[in-house]
């Protein structure tokens, strides 16, 4: 069914590239499919992670950026990243609404898509969606994704530059983060920089910049003042975007993080496709009929689950 949208998909056009990922998104039948068949016209987009902790201004710095790269003639396309609603399962922000502003321009693709339960808050699903749009001709994909500090790591896995936006007042928290957020980020947009404690903030930064290990030879990550709604500091972060590509495409480090990429998403399909045979195999069923059993503590979860194991191995010897 999806299939047939391929040349459309491949000429940008947006209904076609929209239906695709509500194909993708649902698991239609055909989609799979469709990611084959659009898999070798990938790998031209340059793809960059914005994240953060709540109420730092992502939506508004990725708004900012988006209008800075159409006048810079590159086309733009966005997954932005929510929390599954618990009703429908759907993205719960919407930031569609919130990027009405520039969703219409030409060369611009905004798509809001849920985490559905992805701890890292990056969606599978979303990393599928950015290959129909790598193959759709789009120069820039940016994740922009759901703020809820460090189990916000999956982004660095699936961009090639990561953002990590703060604000004045993470000053104070900036330690507590750095064993996870802090530490993925290819450089740091301080954003709000208007309001007191952005200095401290920048400090505490730069500070914990140096205690980092690292090479003589390892780029610093730069620390870039915004105040996004004011449209001040987009000029230089789109720039450290560029020089960023650079430095990565000149020192060869581009290539090994896109092979690591492909190497982890290869991966995490084969164990899904996995759990998936597991359960429908029987494993579900065995489940459900000895789970009273465990809670009754009259068998452990070590000894259900080997027997799930066993059912599954006995299934694959049967073939399949």
């Amino acid at each position: 069914m999806l299939i047939s949208d391929t040349e459309k998909i491949l000429k940008k056009e947006k209904r076609s590239v929209a239906r695709a990922i509500t194909g993708i998104e649902a698991g239609l039948p055909g989609s799979t499919e469709l990611l084959d068949e659009l898999f070798k016209h990938t790998g031209k987009a340059y793809k960059v992670g914005i994240t953060g902790p709540p109420g730092a201004g992502k939506s508004t710095l990725t708004l900012q950026l988006i209008k800075w790269l159409r006048e810079n003639d590159k086309t733009v396309a966005v997954i932005a990243v929510d929390p599954t609603s618990p009703f429908t399962g759907g993205a719960l922000l919407g930031d569609r609404v919130r990027m009405t502003e520039v969703g219409n321009l030409d060369g611009v693709f905004i798509r809001s898509m849920a985490t559905r339960g992805s701890l890292g808050g990056l969606s599978r699903k979303a990393v599928d969606a950015s290959d129909v749009l790598d193959a759709a001709g789009y120069d820039i994909i940016i994740y922009e994704t759901v703020g809820v500090g460090q189990s916000e790591l999956d982004i660095a896995k699936a961009a090639d530059t990561t953002i990590v936006v703060l604000v004045p007042e993470s000053g104070d928290s900036i330690q507590a983060m750095k064993a996870g957020l802090m530490e993925i980020a290819d450089f740091y947009v301080l954003n709000k920089s208007d309001r007191p404690g952005a200095e401290q903030a920048v400090a505490a930064i730069k500070t914990m910049l140096k205690f980092r290990e690292h090479k003589a030879t390892d780029r610093v990550p730069a620390v870039i003042k915004t105040i996004a709604h004011e449209n001040k500091g987009i000029d230089e972060t789109c720039k450290e975007i560029f020089k960023h590509k650079e430095f990565l495409e000149t020192t060869g480090e581009l290539q090994k993080k896109r092979e690591i990429r492909a190497h982890n998403r290869l991966r995490e399909i084969v164990e899904t496709e996995i759990l998936n045979e597991l359960w429908n195999s029987g494993g579900s069923e065995l489940l459900m009929k000895n789970l009273s059993e465990v809670v009754g503590k009259s068998l452990a979860p070590h000894r259900l689950a080997e027997q799930i194991v066993s059912r599954y191995k006995e299934h694959l010897r049967n073939g399949g």
